[in-house]
């Protein structure tokens, strides 16, 4: 026994077939009830629709027979999808075709056999619906039409199920397109967050770790947070963590060591790990916990070191890969934070004195005139000699002596007050909390640094309390204090 020819069209008629998406498909009812009809309607115990594959004939609809599939050379449906009329065995032990098929000699001993192709609208033959029986059954035309009709409801149901396929797909397409604008709504609304939260006047860390939890939030992010780089520590501090994350997994241990090791820390262009476990095995670092996805964007430039956001999606993560939308949003927000932190940095940089490396004239007039109504004390310094000094030693000599003295007044105050280089060889200090006392100690204790390096006579102070004029006048009387002592210094020294 030989298996049926192949059809001329084989081609475009397995393509029909595979375009139907039927095949390897569970039961539906639409086609159960079609073979219980035919089993019914043609007296037979067997009733199948099947569909010739490539190498084998897959049953989709079956009553009184399994579903097994069958090696397409013992399928008699074989033969059925070569013309587009019923195909009638009444004895296939007799048929030459079909005497020593393993389904007529065995089970299910198929002795008759009807089957109507399963003809689509583009004229494809890709299956059949078939009853058989394993005693004689004679057929009458009534019923060859009948089971010709049920085929051709098969074929209705197939084209009802694909334009079925087809709506949804339609409608799946629609609702991803529905979803996509929406999140593209949702990003845009955040970037504009973005900016304004990087228009506030609060210190660059606090404004980028709530840039980087702003944009965790919209990006449904398991975790987001700032990296900083400060010389040879890195800090990472987390912002962001998703509102449903288990609270065994809502801290990131060991973060800093593995960004380290990894160099996450010193990229300068976005970079987006699909698979953080991957890349960790591959550089041989060791990786705790389920982070898989993770995205590092460039924030900008601090005089430590570089300043990344960091965001991270689990493996169990809903949205398994960083999108196009994502990186947009991500990259977009890092661009603002970069510009962020050059404007306040070129601020900080015109508020300080290019020789010193302290507060300068202009730092000075605008936090003077910042200045709440609590209580302040102001001194004027002036350092005496300076002018002799220049004059004998040079200028070289003269800056040196500024710089000395200006860093070791700002390094003995501390926090407790802001140095200024007023102008020349002057400086203003301002302090809410040191007494007058306090502070000579300190402009003693400057001298003293000073004097290690460079030489210098001493400095005249005068010193105003914020209650003793008006803003106005306070300058002035300090000034006139600070020149009375330094005549009083001078008569001294003579």
């Amino acid at each position: 026994m030989s298996g049926a020819p192949t059809p001329p069209d084989e081609a475009q008629r397995l393509k029909t077939l595979a375009a139907y998406g039927i095949l390897d498909t569970p039961p539906e009812p639409q086609f159960d009830r079609i073979v219980r009809l035919a089993r019914h309607l043609l007296r037979t115990p067997v009733a199948t629709i099947n569909f010739i594959d490539q190498a084998r004939q897959w049953s989709k609809a079956s009553v009184g027979l399994g579903s097994d599939p069958v090696d397409r050379r013992d399928a008699l449906c074989a033969w059925t999808i070569l013309q587009d009329q019923p195909t009638v065995i009444e004895n296939a032990r007799t048929d030459p075709r079909f005497a020593t098929n393993p389904m007529v000699t065995g089970d299910p001993h198929i002795h008759m056999y009807a089957g109507a192709p399963l003809v689509t609208p583009g004229g494809q033959r890709i299956g059949t619906l078939c009853v058989t029986d394993d005693q004689p059954h004679p057929l009458s035309a009534g019923d060859v039409q009948a089971l010709q009709d049920l085929a051709a409801l098969v074929v209705t149901e197939l084209e009802l199920r694909a334009a079925q396929q087809r709506l949804l797909l339609t409608l799946d397409a629609q609702r991803d397109r529905s979803a996509e604008l929406q999140r593209s709504l949702d990003q845009a609304q955040t970037l504009t967050g973005v900016h304004q939260l990087l228009q506030l006047e609060l210190e660059p860390r606090d404004t980028l770790l709530a840039v980087a939890s702003l944009l965790g939030d919209t990006l449904d992010a398991d975790h987001a947070g700032l990296c900083r780089t400060q010389g040879a520590e890195v800090d990472v501090q987390i912002s962001h963590v998703r509102a449903n994350l288990p609270l065994e997994q809502q801290s990131l241990p060991g973060a800093a060591d593995v960004i380290v090791r990894l160099g996450l820390n010193t990229v300068r262009t976005p970079l987006y790990i699909p698979d953080l476990g991957a890349l960790a095995a591959e550089r041989q670092v060791p990786v705790s916990g389920n982070v898989q996805q993770v995205a590092v964007i460039p924030a900008g430039e601090e005089p430590g070191g570089p300043v990344n956001l960091i965001f991270t999606r689990r493996r169990d993560h809903p949205v398994p890969t960083w999108r196009t939308a994502d990186r947009s949003l991500l990259e977009a927000a890092g661009r603002a934070a970069q510009q962020m932190l050059e404007h306040r940095q070129a601020q900080a940089w015109a508020r300080r004195d290019a020789l010193t490396g302290i507060l300068n004239r202009r730092a000075f007039e605008e936090d003077y005139a910042a200045l709440t109504e609590v209580p302040f004390t102001l001194a004027l310094l002036d350092l005496d000699g300076l002018k002799g000094l220049n004059d004998t030693a040079g200028h070289a000599q003269g800056d040196k002596l500024l710089r000395i003295f200006a860093a070791a007044l700002a390094a003995d105050l501390g926090s407790a007050a802001q140095v200024y280089r007023y102008g020349g060889d002057e400086f203003v200090v301002l302090t809410e909390t040191v007494t007058e006392d306090r502070l000579l100690d300190h402009v003693d204790a400057a001298v003293l640094a000073a004097r290690q390096l460079s030489p210098l006579m001493g400095v005249s102070v005068g010193t105003v309390r914020s209650d003793e004029a008006d803003r106005a006048a306070l300058l002035h009387l300090a000034d006139t204090r600070m020149y009375e002592s330094k005549r009083r210094r001078a008569a001294a020294r003579r």
